[in-house]
């Protein structure tokens, strides 16, 4: 069984091609997943299931782009595995016309733990809990590679200073801000490795696949901590960047992000040109 949920958009969703942002789609997924757990579990077993976990790894696929409208996009959401202490949910954001036939902007899986908060540590799942999951139980995709540890490169360092709005009712950083601030970090990487090159002005990208680790949560206080990018794979035309989260040598979380180079006239991805891939290639080499 999957669950369907009717998610709102909003102005505000918006990037500067027009088209929802890649981070947006996250909090929709959020939206998606506690809709399906509080309508399925209308009681305690809800709450806990809805608020008292956290996410342990993301991975999410972008395959079409979402524009603005004032009718809502339609999210279906599922289980695909159910563990000792985590379970893992599918999800698909699309669109479908009256004979069937789906627009699917997003694919993406989350997998999740109960946490108690209490003493900060991870828990198991109780068989009450375990039943209610098990009517959504599918059979999983394909899963995303282990992400690799990503050495030290001072151009792709970026401080990040985390938002009072950015934490939860936990005092933890929500979920979704991690894939903001992977955004904001690797925007003035590109802009230094590009901004000297012929045409660097009309180079734009879209991201196709992000995937991420969450390994300590991440708490507000006044001092940044530290983001390092750094491209690890040059194609034809898109490229990767993985990065870390680290509070001194401490990993907070890990990420692999890829990115198209897109024409936003033609609408399709285009050869970044010789000059942006050489430039690339020798970040990827540095």
């Amino acid at each position: 069984m999957r669950h369907r949920y009717e998610c709102p958009l909003r102005w505000a969703d918006l990037d500067l091609l027009g088209h929802v942002n890649n981070v947006v789609y996250v909090d929709y997924l959020q939206e998606a997943r506690v809709d399906m757990l509080r309508t399925h579990a209308p009681d305690q077993r809800a709450d806990e299931l809805a608020e008292g976990v956290v996410v342990v790894r993301h991975e999410v696929s972008y395959l079409a782009p979402l524009t603005f409208r004032f009718h809502p996009v339609s999210i279906e959401c599922w289980v695909t595995e159910v563990r000792a202490a985590s379970f893992t949910m599918a999800y698909e954001i699309f669109d479908e016309d009256d004979d069937g036939v789906r627009t699917t902007y997003v694919r993406a899986s989350t997998v999740l733990t109960p946490y108690v908060f209490a003493t900060e540590r991870p828990r198991r799942l109780t068989p009450e809990e375990k039943d209610v999951l098990a009517p959504f139980l599918e059979e999983g995709g394909p899963k995303s590679p282990r992400i690799e540890p990503v050495a030290p490169w001072e151009p792709g360092h970026f401080p990040l200073h985390v938002r009072f709005s950015d934490v939860d009712v936990y005092r933890h950083v929500n979920n979704v801000k991690y894939f903001e601030y992977l955004q904001e970090s690797r925007i003035p990487l590109m802009r230094d490795l590009v901004e000297h090159l012929p045409g660097a002005g009309d180079t734009r990208v879209v991201v196709a696949q992000t995937d991420v680790d969450y390994k300590v949560p991440i708490l507000f206080r006044p001092e940044p901590y530290d983001v390092w990018s750094r491209i690890t794979h040059v194609g034809t035309r898109s490229f990767t960047i993985e990065s870390e989260i680290r509070d001194g040598d401490q990993v907070l979380s890990r990420a692999r992000v890829v990115l198209v180079c897109f024409d936003p006239v033609a609408g399709r991805s285009v050869d970044p040109g010789p000059e942006h891939r050489a430039a690339m290639v020798a970040a990827r080499d540095a």
